[in-house]
């Protein structure tokens, strides 16, 4: 892969760890692909970055849904709830696909760059 593609990755992965919103499961995978740089394993850590995060990735419809759930509730408290759900209707009206959460937008980006990362070095 292209030296800059994988710089810019890389940068984009620190910078999902770092998220607040970034899941367990997406920051385990995110760090086995950095360690795995340059390595033998770096192919198989790509795809399983590539495969979590595909996974991770959440659309507008299904953060709508979960802040509308009693789940959100939970998760954001019933009036920040509220507002996540009137931010993401936001989002969908002016046309964006997916939640604009640091961790989300961060994904977005490497997923971008996914033919790149897969593809041989």
């Amino acid at each position: 892969m292209k030296q800059t593609i994988k710089e810019n990755a890389v940068k984009k992965v620190q910078e999902l760890m770092q998220a607040f919103s970034c899941c367990a499961e997406a920051k385990a995978a995110a760090q086995n692909w950095l360690d795995a740089l340059g390595t033998e394993k770096e192919a198989e850590q790509t795809k399983n970055l590539i495969a979590e995060l595909e996974m991770d990735l959440v659309t507008v419809d299904g953060l709508i849904a979960f802040a509308g759930s009693e789940a959100g509730e939970k998760v954001f408290g019933a009036e920040k709830a509220k507002e996540v759900k009137a931010h993401g209707e936001e989002l969908k009206s002016s046309g964006v696909k997916y939640c604009d959460c640091p961790a989300c937008a961060a994904v977005e980006v490497i997923l971008e760059m996914k033919e790149e990362l897969l593809s041989a070095e």
